[in-house]
């Protein structure tokens, strides 16, 4: 038994169906593939100005406010050696005023206006947005385009940033528990440097970086046609057009940037590295595979395979490992989404005195069942209930929407994907989970980093 839950909020309409707990339909008796596509679509519609900048409008006028987000085509993966940490860098850059903006006055502006701000940098992309009263839409304009057009390139501005991004990670990293373990598992699990180093970057390179290269950097990256302009709110389409095309439109556009080499060889072997952290007070082990780029069939799969073993207290893992077996406290893990080869990760947060070897024997045989058995219907049922509600809770908020449309529209030129994702799962079946876990998690193509924490000397007398 089923009934039908409709989700009506931010003007959007969500239709789905939940199972009713004491349904007397038998696990079999759930199709494996739901037949119904769900009903969710967001109001898009594209542009590009003649400098090339990509513009996607999604009216909503469910409250007085817009959301405003310009997504840059660039992140870590466009570093080069010896040049790590740039992107962050910028992310921070940007933020010290332009021709026609004070130092640190965007993030004024904006906040005394009832707005909020902030941006964020990640190996495919560097975002910066803001959300802010319908009425202030030509502010958020302005401030996005002032910099874009002429940022405040000085010296001061970048030995001011440069020691608050190291400081960023040392605080994030360097003296944070398993701060460092990430960093550890990109460098030993990607053999291509566009993912092997991470978006921070090495204190030896922000050290080394001059003005010449920062400028260089913004000049190649932060161009109108290596942008995706996202609006989303309570504005009239053909006028928040004119207002974006008044702004933006006559900055120039650059030469295209170089594309980056995403390839990587195939693992044949596992690898395998310890880590000593000073910071943890409890062992973790975290096992990866590389596997495929986000946005594709067999991502989808793996996606659900991830939330059937680890997504929260009642997937296959947590129940193992923290239920049954009593070994560990934290299990976490499923696919991320890159524009590149992504990670499939399985995390344990690990009891005191625990074998290590036994827990990473205990993942490993709920994977071999999975390749042995596969995964039952009320499994898939279940994740595609969640996987809706939370696009549905995520969804009502209009910054989140402006964030994501940017981020389909820079990694896979698809805003609308937006709306087409949930069809995307639904075509999953259980045949295709039992089959991406045999072609991606073997032996020879994991990674595993055991972070313990470091001895204690003992207190002197």
């Amino acid at each position: 038994m089923k009934r039908c839950l409709i989700l009506i909020t931010a003007g959007l309409v969500f239709l789905f169906s939940v199972a009713v707990p004491g349904s007397i339909a038998a696990p079999q008796d759930i199709p494996a593939k739901t037949s119904a596509k769900p009903e969710l679509q967001i109001p898009i519609q594209q542009v590009t100005l003649k400098n090339g900048l990509r513009v996607v409008l999604s009216e909503d006028h469910a409250a007085p406010t817009v959301s405003l987000c310009i997504t840059y085509d660039v992140g870590s993966r466009n570093e080069l050696p010896g040049h790590t940490g740039f992107a962050h860098l910028f992310e921070h850059m940007m933020f010290q005023g332009s021709q026609n903006v004070g130092k640190g006055e965007h993030l004024i502006l904006v906040r005394v206006n009832g707005g909020d701000v902030n941006g964020t940098t990640t190996n495919d992309s560097t975002n910066y947005f803001e959300r802010v009263p319908a009425n202030q839409l030509d502010m958020a304009l302005f401030l996005e385009s002032d910099r874009m057009r002429a940022l405040h390139i000085t010296q001061a501005n970048l030995d001011n940033q440069r020691n608050t991004v190291q400081e960023e990670r040392r605080l994030r990293m360097d003296n944070q528990a398993y701060g460092k373990t990430g960093e550890i598992i990109g460098e030993l699990a990607y053999d291509n440097f566009a993912y092997k180093h991470s978006t921070m970057g090495s204190m030896t390179d922000l050290n080394a970086a001059s003005l010449e290269d920062v400028a260089h950097f913004f000049k190649i990256y932060y161009a109108p046609n290596n942008a995706v302009l996202s609006l989303v709110g309570d504005f009239k389409t053909p006028e928040a057009l004119g207002k974006i095309k008044k702004y933006f439109e006559d900055i120039p556009s650059q030469p295209a940037p170089p594309v980056v080499d995403m390839t990587e060889p195939a693992q044949t072997a596992e690898r395998r590295s310890q880590v000593e952290d000073s910071f943890a007070r409890l062992p973790r082990l975290d096992i990866v595979y590389k596997a495929v780029p986000a946005n594709t069939a067999d991502w989808y799969a793996l996606d659900m395979l991830g939330d059937i073993l680890f997504g929260g207290p009642s997937s296959r893992l947590y129940q193992k490992l923290v239920k049954e077996k009593n070994v560990a406290l934290q299990v976490g893990g499923g696919i991320d989404e890159r524009r590149g080869p992504g990670m499939f990760e399985a995390t344990a947060l690990m009891k005191p005195g625990e074998d290590d070897a036994e827990v990473e024997k205990l993942i490993y045989e709920e994977f071999e069942i999975v390749k042995k058995d596969g995964v039952t219907p009320a499994e898939m049922e279940k994740v595609r209930i969640q996987d809706r509600l939370g696009q549905a809770e995520s969804l009502t908020n209009t910054l989140n929407r402006a964030r994501t449309l940017g981020r389909y529209a820079v990694y896979f030129h698809d805003p609308n994907l937006i709306n087409t994702m949930l069809s995307n799962y639904a075509e999953v079946t259980p045949a295709d989970i039992q089959r991406v876990a045999r072609q991606y998690l073997g032996p020879g193509q994991r990674s595993v980093v055991l972070t313990n924490p470091k001895a204690q000397a003992p207190a002197a007398q």
